[in-house]
């Protein structure tokens, strides 16, 4: 009988590790396996004997702002059309990371869940992303003709500070750290691109919840990354649905298969040992469809909903109370909820399903819930920022965070006993100091280059 059991779960497993090719992802950066913790090989130093090599780490800690974001799309195709300034707001809110988590980017049927991915879908989602976060940059670049003639002829005059004019015209510019889709969840990094050499480690885990426990009409798509010396993992999770009582454990069961099967690799390198749980890692978000509904009857749960009355709701919350007593969530945080139901609306309509004048198209009435949420877990993580975004292109509204991050970053000395003649006398000894700039912020981020002679002699 255990035999007969295992072997669909089998099955499913080997179609869902070929038909998803987890390791693999989309990026604009495809030679990112040069890091900062290479540079120094980089230099073509000449061959020195180890014990004269000498590194000293310093960390100063640096603060950047994350935008976050879950939508629940219902499978429908984006349009090239498709506003979605409101969900990224770039005109008065500037990010260093963005991280957007889709589910159901395409339907749910059984064709999508076993069959090759459509990445034509994730190319437009991503093609929308890239022009709506450049947007500002184009409009800035292309119309200040004059700014962008004086940067030119700056750039002429001292071409020894290329990289101070050639970061100040591309500092608002995105491009995609990673992307990746699993049947319906899809996410999408994209970090400024001058900011991108202090990038490294990126990787994906895949992990599927859904029929026989394994496959991916439910899951998560899972990414990670190191941002100067401090590691980032981002989940983004469809859970089981359902709003009959005691479904809230299936998703409860979601969320620890989800925490405990995601793995990473843990050597990128001779001496780098990785976080390899998402656990592990020092920040780290949960967003997506979590399905979590309100433990009230449905005709209570709306009559609350109308009055706005989201204290009363949110004492009822399945999430809320999981994170305040459970065991799926523990020592995870979310921000404070000030906004309605995102779920479930009719598509193009700001009805709640089942209410109103459309309440008779409706199958099955449904009461509205916190489905989409964000919440997160770690040390050196501030929000800034928790809402919703009013995009009617699905039944469920986008949900949006922000938060001001700490990061680590890493001052190297490369110290070593000079034996070329391109690096002055062999009877002193030279330090190479690899660091940030001391002005560093969300608004710089270029590496310098620092060569410091010492009046140290050797013996």
């Amino acid at each position: 009988m255990r035999g007969e059991v295992m072997w669909p779960r089998l099955v499913a497993s080997k179609l869902l590790r070929k038909t998803l090719g987890s390791n693999n992802f989309v990026t604009d950066f495809p030679e990112n396996t040069i890091s900062f913790l290479d540079l120094p090989s980089t230099l073509d130093l000449e061959p020195l004997p180890s014990p004269k090599i000498i590194f000293t780490d310093h960390h100063d800690t640096q603060k950047f702002k994350v935008f976050v974001s879950t939508w629940n799309v219902g499978g429908v195709t984006p349009t090239e059309d498709l506003n979605i300034d409101d969900l990224l707001d770039t005109c008065n809110n500037s990010c260093d990371i963005y991280v957007l988590g889709f589910q159901e980017v395409v339907p749910l049927r059984a064709s999508n869940v076993l069959g090759s991915e459509k990445k034509k879908i994730s190319m437009k989602w991503n093609s929308l992303i890239r022009k709506t976060l450049n947007k500002k940059s184009h409009n800035e670049y292309y119309n200040n003709g004059n700014l962008r003639e004086k940067q030119r002829n700056s750039f002429h005059a001292t071409k020894g500070n290329r990289s101070n004019i050639e970061s100040s015209m591309i500092q608002h510019e995105f491009r995609c750290l990673i992307s990746k889709q699993m049947v319906g969840i899809l996410i999408s990094v994209w970090v400024r691109s001058d900011l991108h050499p202090f990038f490294r480690n990126p990787n994906v885990s895949c992990v599927g919840c859904g029929i026989i426990g394994c496959l991916g009409n439910k899951g998560s798509v899972s990414v990670r990354f190191h941002f100067h010396e401090t590691s980032f993992c981002f989940i983004c999770g469809h859970l089981a649905s359902g709003g009959r009582e005691g479904d809230e454990r299936n998703r409860n069961s979601n969320a620890s298969e989800i925490l405990s099967r995601t793995t990473f690799p843990t050597t990128m390198g001779p001496s780098l040992d990785l976080p390899k749980m998402i656990l592990d890692h020092d920040r780290v978000v949960f967003l997506g469809d979590l399905n979590y509904r309100i433990s009230l009857p449905e005709r209570e749960t709306r009559l609350l909903v109308n009055r706005k009355d989201w204290n009363t709701l949110l004492e009822n919350d399945q999430l809320r109370m999981e994170l305040m007593d459970g065991q799926a969530f523990e020592s995870w945080h979310e921000g404070t909820i000030n906004f309605a139901p995102t779920y479930k609306y009719h598509p193009n309509c700001d009805e709640y399903y089942g209410c109103g004048h459309l309440a008779t198209r409706a199958k099955k009435k449904r009461a509205p819930a916190w489905c989409d949420r964000i919440i997160w877990t770690g040390e050196g993580l501030k929000q800034l920022l928790y809402t919703r975004s009013e995009i009617r292109l699905s039944d469920h509204r986008p949900v949006k965070a922000m938060f001001c991050t700490e990061v680590k970053v890493s001052r190297m000395r490369y110290q070593s006993f000079c034996l070329s003649e391109r690096f002055g006398c062999p009877t002193k000894t030279s330090n190479l100091e690899f660091h940030s700039d001391d002005e560093y912020s969300s608004n710089s981020g270029r590496l310098s280059f620092h060569s410091v002679k010492n009046k140290m002699t050797t013996p």
